[in-house]
């Protein structure tokens, strides 16, 4: 942890766009970027099961959607980002940093409604790792949170991919949707993300992709290589 005698805090995150191999983070635009997402929740969820766990959501009617986007698009914090993919340009999903306290240098990354079009993919992945690389490498924070309802376990598996480490539970943290949530917490410190920027480097390369776009190796191998 290292002496913190001298600890002045971090800047705030920017409302700007992060660049990737696979996917670019743009900062939210409801009128650009929602009617392609809606698009694609409504081709490839039509029952909205991939809002399940979200306090709001799923939305029938694009306006209704737009009119949601936009409110996000307003918020510091949560700071939400489109998910744009770099072979076709569209918006396919949104994420947020939010609960973020510079002068800890803290932030957790949750609201993360990726459509069926970038759900496992290596864009999916890719979106999650840039916001940690710019927290830790370009804004010195100590701290990059998870945060899911404890009964979503394909959230949990994710973080856990990710190389964020399980710290427990809250019980009856929440109340969504008429149920209570029990909240999993995960973290992952600037002391982690060494191994995991290393990783993710080389999961990024062209070398560890065959010809028809699938991976060599996983993430969560090479990270477990490089821990």
């Amino acid at each position: 942890m290292g002496d913190l005698s001298l600890w002045t805090g971090c800047e705030a995150p920017a409302r700007a766009g992060r660049a990737g191999r696979f996917v670019t983070l743009e900062p939210l635009d409801a009128q650009a970027h929602g009617p392609a997402m809606f698009d694609a929740h409504r081709s490839g969820d039509p029952d909205g099961e991939l809002w399940a766990y979200l306090p709001y959501g799923p939305f029938k009617e694009l306006p209704a959607y737009l009119s949601h986007l936009k409110a996000q698009s307003r918020s510091s914090d949560p700071l939400f980002f489109t998910v744009c993919d770099n072979a076709s340009g569209d918006a396919v999903g949104l994420l947020s940093l939010l609960n973020i306290q510079p002068g800890h240098g803290v932030a957790e990354v949750g609201h993360i409604i990726h459509t069926p079009r970038l759900r496992r993919t290596p864009g999916s992945t890719e979106a999650v790792l840039l916001l940690g690389r710019y927290l830790f490498e370009e804004l010195g924070y100590r701290r990059y949170e998870w945060k899911c309802n404890n009964a979503n376990a394909a959230s949990k598996a994710a973080a856990v991919r990710f190389g964020f480490q399980p710290e427990g539970m809250f019980r009856n943290h929440m109340v969504v949707k008429g149920a209570n949530r029990d909240t999993a917490w995960f973290g992952m410190t600037d002391g982690d993300w060494p191994a995991i920027g290393r990783a993710m480097d080389t999961w990024l390369s062209p070398d560890n992709f065959d010809a028809d776009g699938q991976q060599r190796q996983t993430f969560a191998a090479l990270r477990a290589a490089m821990a």
